[in-house]
């Protein structure tokens, strides 16, 4: 994302207790929303479930004990936010006298996850890709039917409106008034505003449209770099699984076992790219060819997040490896002489299904720049992979930004990639010897 400047409390503020808050408090179990008294029932019947989600809130209120950011301070006010946040108004979070709507978004999101982000001891040594309770497999499980929950609250017209527009219309990071998107008289729900379709091709213009060798970027979104994936399928990122001292993620999960492509990547480079809340969220071929296989792959919808102190504000930390057990798609496309280009767009937080084209089939064949397909409400990421013949390289232009440490409150400076829009040039394949 772009260098963000220091955000005021009172944003964050705003954010969080609009969450939170509700009419009256609600202590029967029995007047919570079907969605909480479906965690209820989860907690009543593994206790440890319990222990371990107020263990999680309690290390969230050690490392932001302020309450005025951060309020849900007991497993009961826990119960009363979920009432509240699974049919929230997007709209609602946008309440108060600063910050952009797309910063509130945001912000409503990563407490969402910060509240269950949290490490745990009792989750060492379990195989999760870390220690923190939205990995649990029976609390993931959960997760995913809250998301599916706002979902559907998000599909209906109650969550749209010329008020809603207005706020997002106002807001410049959602560039409104550019021209680009389609009449907003056809979003009748949130979500389809949120999959808005451009107004037409040359909204987002195709980069060397007849050179087969330049790779677009799949979204408007920030790129996060390039990997090398070893012989044995394996890239070796930060966290990843130990073997002989270093950390890998194998692509072989990535792609799923069952997949005829799980070793076709190796000694082949993976990158990925982050979309924000406020981009375009359709998602198109980065390169032409043919389909070899398509398929939706349904775990974690999860989200790291750190409360930076410095910035007074929650921070999406779009590390490389929790893709490898998310919520995703996976497109394996024949691009000729550059070899197999897979494209797995990443569900990220929540509410961020992933969704194909219904022209998507096996033995379909599509140019660079077709569409692909959709998220819906959420910030989400798009992983793609090269084989070693291809000679891929990201050339996608730097910028610096300031950037929090990893479980800290400092910031350190660092080069990253600029943002771009879809179509732009993302990298290039020059080739190997087959």
């Amino acid at each position: 994302m772009k260098t963000a400047r220091r955000t005021s409390p009172l944003l964050v503020t705003t954010v969080i207790v609009g969450l939170v808050l509700s009419a009256s408090v609600v202590f029967a179990k029995d007047a919570h929303k079907p969605i909480t008294r479906e965690l209820i029932k989860l907690v009543e019947s593994s206790p440890e479930i319990g222990s371990m989600l107020e263990a999680s809130i309690a290390g969230a209120r050690a490392a932001n004990p302020d309450p005025a950011t951060n309020p849900v301070q007991t497993l009961q006010e826990y119960y009363d936010f979920i009432d509240r946040a699974v049919e929230l108004l997007p709209q609602d979070i946008v309440q108060g006298p600063v910050g952009s709507v797309r910063d509130q978004m945001l912000q409503g999101i990563c407490y969402f996850y910060f509240l269950v982000g949290q490490p745990l001891p009792a989750l060492e040594g379990k195989g999760l890709y870390r220690n923190t309770i939205q990995y649990y497999p029976p609390f993931s499980a959960w997760l995913r039917s809250f998301a599916d929950a706002w979902g559907a609250y998000l599909d209906t017209e109650e969550s749209w409106g010329d008020a809603a527009y207005q706020h997002v219309r106002n807001d410049p990071m959602f560039s409104m008034n550019k021209g680009w998107y389609e009449s907003p008289e056809r979003w009748k729900t949130f979500n389809q505003f949120f999959s808005r379709h451009l107004s037409s091709p040359a909204a987002r213009p195709i980069a060397s449209p007849e050179d087969p060798a330049v790779i677009v970027s799949p979204a408007d979104a920030v790129p996060q770099g390039a990997w090398p994936i070893d012989g044995n399928s394996r890239i070796q990122v930060e966290g990843g699984l130990k073997v002989k001292l270093a950390t890998y993620y194998s692509v072989k999960e990535l792609l799923g076992e069952d997949s005829p492509y799980k070793d076709a990547f190796a000694n082949g480079v993976l990158t990925h790219t982050f979309l924000n809340v406020n981009d375009y969220h359709r998602y198109h071929f980065a390169v032409g060819g043919t389909v070899k296989e398509s398929e939706v792959i349904s775990q974690n919808v999860a989200l790291e997040v750190a409360w930076s102190k410095d910035q007074g504000k929650y921070v999406p930390l779009d590390l490389t490896g929790w893709q490898f057990t998310q919520t995703r798609g996976c497109v394996v496309v024949d691009a000729g002489e550059f070899g197999l280009v897979a494209l797995v767009p990443m569900g990220m937080a929540q509410v961020s299904s992933v969704n194909f084209e219904k022209n998507i089939q096996v033995g379909s064949r599509h140019n660079k720049g077709d569409m692909l397909g959709y998220f819906l409400f959420g910030g989400s990421d798009f992983v793609m992979l090269f084989q070693d013949r291809s000679g891929f390289e990201i050339t996608a232009p730097f910028e610096h930004r300031f950037v929090p440490r990893t479980g800290s409150d400092h910031v350190r400076k660092e080069a990253t990639y600029q943002h771009i829009l879809m179509g732009e040039e993302y990298g290039v394949m020059k080739g190997q010897a087959k």
